[in-house]
């Protein structure tokens, strides 16, 4: 069933989440990113980075947007679209242990879930159609992805939350702390396989440039 019908407001965090499955395609392969976003403000509450869209991906980022809201008494409404990921077993079984509430758009109409499309839409925008990533791994791929979604909670300022971050926003109204972040500190990375591992100071220091060059942009949305 719809629950949503295309209403992404949220007057609460943890009102309605939202997810779905992108992919980008680099010289050196493909990534898959699954995200889970709050209406409420457009936090993305967890997410996983991999090389296939696959089970595992939907479902490690399922548990931990689980975890946000294990030791309290929020039911999230939880939209995505009729994909397979979102049919299988090991999903439906974590929705009904959490007893979150399923959501689910109409065949083929993406417009159903349209504001977790104008995430990836955002996203791809600012950091990823503008450079080749010819000289980029998939692991450095990954954490610059990583390093992006931290940004967008942390510092990426919205028009609609008052010119501040979702971060800023919550701790404005005293919903969040300055050391209570409900999102994973480290990306939540599955079917890398054996690939070998460069050195994280590389990861981590074109991941901060990049953050830091869209930082100057100042740039705002409406979600």
């Amino acid at each position: 069933e719809n629950i949503i019908n295309r209403d992404f407001h949220a007057a609460t965090p943890n009102e309605k989440w939202l997810t779905d499955i992108t992919e980008f395609h680099i010289p050196a392969g493909k990534v898959y990113l699954s995200p889970m976003i709050d209406c409420f403000d457009g936090m993305v509450i967890s997410w996983s980075i991999g090389t296939r869209p696959d089970a595992k991906l939907v479902n490690t980022m399922l548990d931990a947007a689980i975890e946000t809201v294990a030791n309290c008494d929020d039911l999230p409404v939880v939209h995505s679209d009729r994909g397979a990921h979102y049919r299988w077993p090991g999903w439906l079984t974590r929705m009904g242990d959490a007893k979150l509430i399923r959501s689910m758009s109409r065949k083929g109409c993406s417009p159903d879930n349209s504001a977790c499309e104008g995430f990836f839409g955002r996203l791809k925008n600012e950091l990823f159609y503008s450079r080749s990533w010819q000289a980029t791994t998939i692991e450095q791929f990954i954490e610059i992805v990583d390093s992006y979604i931290h940004w967008y909670n942390e510092k990426r300022i919205k028009i609609s939350l008052g010119s501040l971050s979702p971060l800023e926003y919550r701790q404005s109204l005293g919903l969040m702390t300055q050391t209570s972040p409900t999102f994973p500190p480290h990306p939540q990375v599955v079917n890398i396989g054996s690939a070998p591992t460069p050195n994280a100071s590389v990861w981590l220091n074109t991941a901060t440039l990049l953050v830091v060059a869209l930082g100057m942009a100042n740039v705002c949305a409406e979600y």
